[in-house]
């Protein structure tokens, strides 16, 4: 609201420039002292045929002989504006309750199909996971918030050519440790699959027929042998369970969840339709679609011993999801590595005539180191989410006894801590970045984390605890509602709220709607995180600075309704990043 409002009365003595490109040209100050806002003067330059500085001037000076609620100041090329507070108080107070302020609708009920998290059968969910499925859930709640329709959906790695290593591996070895009763249930069932997959390179480096034994067992799973069938079965059951276990904790939801197998007797039809539209041509006995047109590489449709591949089924598995699921986007949240892979099959899916191909969108992301060493499944080093949690859990569980010894629930709010921990650790870098992940520097209570965060809402529901406990509460809910009315205000209460530290409370708040809005249009959940830091960050200021349950009533009433205002989008902001919000910590 600050941003428009500044733009409109600027509008009114820069003629050259609409509303819109006035509110975008607008920058924050390097230093509060200069201003709310600043404008540059620079893009006016060829139009008006005048330097920069002098443009500024002219501008500052027609503010100050006749538009209201704006002083302004000529400095170089920029004119820095520094708003009326006061003025403008009752109507940001009242945006500021609004609904729309949490909720800005730009998606007009869109549906969007949301790949996300997608763990391989057999394999443990390890951290390396985490970056998809926490990155996707954000986005899918951002989704929701600004209007859309998402639809999450885990599209379980349950199929190719790793399954024909994993029932030679398990023929081979694990049959004889089952039968002597040697592997364990549960997550420890998925960590002697593990082994097994581990120990098959291993062996496959000294003996390469092994690699040649996984891709006939590949080749009897993809035609229904009841061996490789049930072995494969067996995989997939011990590995949902223990998946859907996982995603519980983490507090992940899915709409749909999918194997890759599930596209088995839909991938014909796609060969087909590709030879019939003249697109499938020979390539050293595979079959490819060509791409030089788009600067591509071929898109190997079909292997030389006529098994499938990643491109087969994701082609069946987008046609599924716009014809079948009615998906208006269908986004992919799946790491960098897979950038060519992506841009093969939506160039491909364009050529076979599917328009809405542009509307496939691939959302990349970096690595998650731990540290520094990059983690690989094959050659066994994987560092178990579950074993990271639980470490993460016991840390927050030692600090918040230390702290708050007296707390109740404690394994409760330890275990949203930890867990939020990691989450935010992740969630508060580009998604383009490797991720260089500390579990000593993600739970620091005064660092850049999310129990900093989370410790911040927290103390602001105990002020606002400790306010209820008033003794005259129907004055206070008076005082409360008459600032909510968008009426005047109390001179006490105006004079609280236009303070620098309450007023830059009120101006991260008021730009929360923009925030989240830039979030989704750069499918970048660390938007929101960042936002929740810089907001957490002014709260405390203010927190520092000002007294806040003072005697005057519509001074603390005004006080408390910053604070209120401020632990709810604390609190909301926390929950589009999935990270729970405890009211003590």
């Amino acid at each position: 609201m600050l941003k428009r409002y500044a733009a409109e009365r600027l509008s009114s003595v820069i003629p050259d420039l609409s509303v819109e490109a006035i509110e975008a040209a607008l920058e924050v100050p390097p230093n509060p002292a200069f201003g709310d806002w600043a404008f540059p003067a620079f893009p006016l330059a060829k139009t008006r045929r005048k330097a920069p500085p002098i443009i500024a001037r002219e501008i500052a000076e027609a503010l100050a002989a006749g538009v209201s609620g704006l002083r302004a100041e000529a400095v170089g090329g920029f004119v820095n504006l520094r708003l009326d507070r006061a003025a403008i108080l009752p109507d940001l107070l009242r945006a500021l309750s609004a609904p729309e302020h949490k909720a800005p609708k730009v998606g007009a009920g869109e549906r969007v199909i949301i790949d996300m998290s997608s763990p391989n059968i057999a394999k443990p969910f390890g951290v390396g996971h985490l970056r998809s499925t926490v990155i996707g859930r954000a986005l899918a709640n951002l989704y929701a918030r600004l209007g859309y329709t998402p639809v999450r959906v885990n599209h379980i790695g349950d199929w190719g050519t790793q399954f024909g290593k994993q029932i030679a591996a398990y023929k081979r070895w694990g049959e004889a440790i089952d039968r002597d009763g040697g592997a364990e249930a549960g997550k420890d069932r998925i960590r002697f699959y593990l082994s097994l997959y581990v120990r098959f390179h291993e062996e496959a480096e000294r003996d390469p027929s092994l690699e040649a034994e996984g891709r006939r067992w590949f080749q009897k799973l993809e035609a229904g042998d009841p061996e490789a069938r049930r072995l494969w079965q067996m995989f997939v059951e011990d590995s949902l369970r223990e998946f859907e276990r996982m995603y519980r904790r983490l507090g992940v939801e899915f709409d749909r969840v999918i194997g890759e197998s599930f596209y088995n007797d839909r991938m014909p039809a796609v060969i087909d339709e590709l030879r019939e539209k003249g697109l499938l041509e020979e390539s050293e006995g595979a079959m490819v679609v060509r791409l030089d047109d788009e600067g591509l590489p071929p898109c190997l449709i079909l292997k030389s011993d006529g098994t499938t591949l990643y491109a087969t089924r994701d082609l069946a598995t987008a046609i599924y999801r716009h014809d079948e699921m009615g998906g208006d986007w269908l986004v992919y949240v799946v790491g960098q590595e897979q950038t060519l892979h992506f841009k093969q099959v939506f160039s491909v899916l364009k050529k076979m005539g599917r328009t809405w191909a542009d509307r496939c969108v691939h959302v990349p992301f970096g690595l998650l180191r731990f540290a520094g060493k990059k983690l690989s499944t094959r050659k066994g080093h994987v560092i178990f989410l579950e074993d990271v949690i639980d470490e993460a859990v016991a840390k927050a569980r030692e600090i918040i006894e230390e702290k708050n010894p007296a707390l109740e629930n404690k394994d409760e709010v330890a275990e949203a801590v930890g867990i939020g921990a990691i989450v935010f650790g992740d969630l508060k870098n580009g998604r383009l970045g490797d991720v260089n992940f500390s579990l000593e520097e993600a739970l620091n209570f005064d660092g850049e984390t999310g129990p900093y965060v989370q410790y911040t809402h927290a103390r602001a529901r105990t002020v606002l605890a400790r306010a209820a406990e008033d003794a005259d509460p129907a004055a206070l809910a008076a005082a409360k509602a008459r600032l909510e009315s968008g009426g005047p205000l109390p001179p006490s209460a105006t004079a609280a709220l236009i303070t620098d530290a309450a007023w830059a409370v009120l101006g991260v708040l008021d730009r929360y709607p923009a925030e989240l809005r830039a979030a989704l249009e750069r499918y970048e959940p660390s938007v929101v995180a960042r936002y929740a830091l810089e907001l957490a960050k002014a709260f405390n200021r203010f927190y520092h600075a000002e007294r806040i349950l003072v005697p005057d009533v519509d001074e603390r009433a005004a006080k408390l309704v910053l604070v209120e205002r401020a632990a709810d989008v604390l609190q909301d902001a926390l929950g589009l990043l999935g990270i729970a919000a405890p009211e003590r910590i």
